[in-house]
C-alpha cells in the first residue's frame, strides 16, 4: 500500500537516509504546464534547515521529472519524479539500530517484516512527504486551472499555544504558517523554551479549499470527507482529523449544527462543506492533530530486538514540532484527493447541469 487514489494514483518510494525518494502519478491528464521549477515553492515551505526551530537537515530537495512531460506538458502518461538525499547521516542512528524508540515505527516495522531500516525511520520517516509535495503541486495546478480551486493551509495551535485569531494576511510570512501575526513573537519564545527543555509538543492544523463546486464525493464509500480522512492520517505523526464542526459537534445542538438553506446561501458551515459524502459548494474545512515528535534527547526506557531493557537516546536532527511544516503537506493531501474526485465524477456524470437552482455558498462561520 504505498500507492494512494483511484482515477490519479500515486506511488511514493524510498528512505530517509537512501539515496533518493521519488513517486510516479499516474493517471495525470494531459497538457498540463509543468516544469522542474514549478515544484519549488511548497518544497521550500515544507523544507527542513529554514528556521531555528525545525530540523537543521538541509535537503536541495531539487525535483527531477524522468517521465510524463514533453516540451513543457504532461503527456497522459505517468509523470516520475525523483529527489536526490544530499545530506543524511545515518551514524546519528548506530546507537538506537537494534533498540526500539518509544513513539516510533520501530517495533512495528520489525513485527510486520521482520527487518527495518534504522536510518533515521526508513520508510517511515516525514522525508517521505517531500514527494507527496511534489505530486500535490500537479494537483494544485490543475485544480485551480480547470476549476478555480484555491487551498491553504495554516497551523492553529501549537502545544498549549492557540492563535488569537484566524488572519490569512501573513501566514506565508512568518516562516510558522501562524494566523495571527501579533503572536509570532510569543510563539518563538514558547518554541525557544521548548527546544531548549529537550522535549516536544503537537500542533493542529485549519486546512480549506475555496470553490470546489456541488456534487464531488460517493454517497456511501468513497465519501469525500472519508477519503480526506484518509488521506490526512496517512500523514506521519497525524492522530486526527475533524470535517467542519468536527469534534465540536458533540456539544452543540442539533438545531445549531444543521447549516440553513436561504436563497441567498447556507447560513452556517459546520458540515466543512461535504453533506452525506458529498461536497455542497461551500469552503471544505479539515482540521488536523499533529502527535509530539518521539524522537528526544531525554533518556526512556525501551526494549532492545533481544527484549532486554535498554536506555534509549536519540540523537540526531529533529523537529520540536513536527505540526510547523505540515501546512504544505496537508494541502498536498487534499489537493490530491479533489483531483481524484473530479476526474471520477467527471468519469460518471460527464459536465451534466441539473436543472436545479445552485445555492451560493453563503456563510462560511461556524
Amino acid at each position: 500500500m504505498n500507492s494512494f487514489g483511484r482515477l490519479l494514483r500515486v506511488t511514493t518510494f524510498g528512505e530517509s537516509h537512501g539515496p533518493a525518494i521519488g513517486c510516479v502519478v499516474d493517471g495525470c491528464p494531459p497538457d498540463i504546464p509543468l516544469k522542474a521549477a514549478d515544484f519549488s515553492e511548497d518544497l521550500a515551505r515544507r523544507a527542513t534547515g529554514k528556521s531555528r526551530h525545525v530540523s537543521q537537515r538541509h535537503e536541495p530537495d531539487e525535483v527531477e521529472i524522468l517521465s510524463g512531460v514533453y516540451e513543457g506538458v504532461t503527456t497522459g502518461t505517468p509523470i516520475a519524479l525523483l529527489i536526490k538525499n544530499v545530506d543524511a547521516r545515518s551514524k546519528d542512528y548506530a546507537t538506537i539500530a537494534q533498540s526500539f524508540r518509544p513513539g516510533h515505527a520501530d517495533y512495528t516495522y520489525l513485527r510486520k517484516y521482520g527487518i527495518r531500516d534504522p536510518r533515521g525511520g526508513g520508510r517511515s520517516s516525514a522525508r517521505e512527504t517531500a514527494v507527496r509535495v511534489a505530486a500535490g503541486v500537479i494537483a494544485k495546478k490543475w485544480l485551480r486551472h480547470r476549476h478555480g480551486i484555491e487551498i491553504r493551509a495554516c497551523v492553529t495551535q501549537v502545544g498549549t499555544f492557540k492563535a488569537d485569531r484566524l488572519d490569512w494576511t501573513h501566514v506565508e510570512d512568518n516562516g510558522l504558517f501562524w494566523p495571527d501575526a501579533a503572536q509570532v513573537p510569543q510563539l518563538e519564545a514558547y518554541l525557544d523554551a521548548l527546544r531548549k527543555s529537550g522535549d516536544s509538543c503537537g500542533a493542529r492544523l485549519l486546512v480549506e479549499a475555496t470553490g470546489v463546486p456541488a456534487g464531488w464525493g460517493e454517497p456511501v464509500y468513497g465519501k469525500l470527507d472519508a477519503e480526506i480522512a484518509a488521506a490526512m492520517m496517512s500523514i506521519n505523526a497525524a492522530k486526527g482529523v475533524e470535517i467542519g464542526a468536527g469534534f465540536d459537534s458533540v456539544a452543540q445542538s442539533g438545531t445549531q449544527h444543521r447549516d440553513a438553506l436561504t436563497q441567498e446561501g447556507f447560513l452556517s458551515n459546520h458540515a466543512g462543506g461535504i453533506l452525506g459524502g458529498i461536497s455542497t459548494g461551500q469552503m471544505i474545512r479539515v482540521g488536523v492533530a499533529f502527535k509530539p515528535t518521539s524522537s528526544l534527547r531525554i533518556p526512556v526506557q525501551s526494549l532492545d530486538e533481544r527484549g532486554e531493557v535498554v536506555e534509549v537516546v536519540t540523537t540526531g536532527r529533529h523537529d520540536p514540532c513536527v505540526g510547523l511544516r505540515a501546512a504544505p503537506i496537508c494541502e498536498a493531501m487534499l489537493a490530491l484527493v479533489l483531483m481524484d474526485q473530479a476526474m471520477r465524477h467527471q468519469a460518471q456524470c460527464g459536465e451534466v447541469v441539473h436543472d436545479m437552482p445552485a445555492i451560493p455558498p453563503g456563510r462560511e462561520e461556524f
